[in-house]
């Protein structure tokens, strides 16, 4: 059992982490009492590294769940055996096909700092980038009803800073999006095109939207802070909205 000021950390820590990512996310707490709302979200954590490790050794025995004006949804967690610290997890959201989400990247948790400040500039650089991309793609592929192939999409995600974010599925796409400029994080897996010169940006979205179609791979912008494109034509129209159900059946 928590005590108040243990309840009352986390708390604080989800308030003021909501208010300093980018977009509009308001925040909720679930204490122990919550019990068949814990439930519910456990089941709907979409990971399956860090933070599946966790749920599995230690069961959610509270959490503060931010939700962005369009359904995303966050789960910030303790991290059990940690002094200082939290951890953050995707939501997947609720009643999507399973379909969905095969051949989709699971967009893995991880861990935060203890300052809420630091712990958004955490989130906002690494996950959201793999969380839009993977929500992109589940959603798409709902809507149009189809089940992908591991190589036949990728999505790319306006960041804060104006620079394009990817998460490649196939070693093809990934060869693609490194021959234009787009670098790669060997920790996250995340292809990154800088939009410091929004020309050159431009530039290298058009000839990589143009290689991947060549190899069958279609493209997609998506715009999670209503970010407005530089002048480059986009490949595809960005994914629609919809929401989803459990992560693990995923795969």
């Amino acid at each position: 059992m928590h005590t108040p000021e243990e309840s009352e950390r986390l708390a604080s820590y989800a308030d003021v982490l909501a208010g300093e990512l980018p977009g509009d996310w308001a925040g909720a707490h679930h204490p122990s009492g919550h019990k068949e709302d814990l439930t519910e979200l456990a089941d709907r954590i979409w990971d399956l590294d860090l933070i599946a490790e966790s749920l599995a050794e230690h069961p959610l025995e509270q959490a503060a769940v931010l939700t962005r004006a369009d359904g995303a949804q966050l789960a910030v967690l303790e991290r059990p055996g940690a002094r200082d610290g939290f951890l953050i997890a995707a939501v997947a959201p609720r009643d999507l096909p399973d379909e969905a989400y095969r051949g989709v990247r699971e967009p893995n948790g991880i861990a935060l700092a203890d300052d809420p400040f630091l712990g958004a500039e955490q989130v906002a650089g690494d996950l959201l980038a793999r969380y839009d991309t993977a929500l992109a793609q589940v959603r798409h592929n709902a809507a149009a009803g189809i089940v992908p192939s591991d190589t036949d999409r990728v999505v790319l995600t306006w960041q804060p800073d104006g620079s394009l974010a990817a998460a490649p599925v196939g070693a093809r796409a990934a060869a693609v999006l490194a021959a234009n400029g787009f670098v790669h994080d060997t920790q996250t897996g995340i292809y990154r095109l800088s939009g410091d010169d929004t020309t050159a940006q431009a530039r290298a979205v058009r000839e990589t939207g143009r290689q991947l179609e060549a190899h069958g791979i279609d493209t997609a912008l998506q715009h999670p802070s209503g970010r407005i494109a530089p002048t480059a034509t986009p490949p595809t129209t960005p994914a629609a909205a919809g929401h989803r159900s459990p992560a693990a059946r995923a795969r």
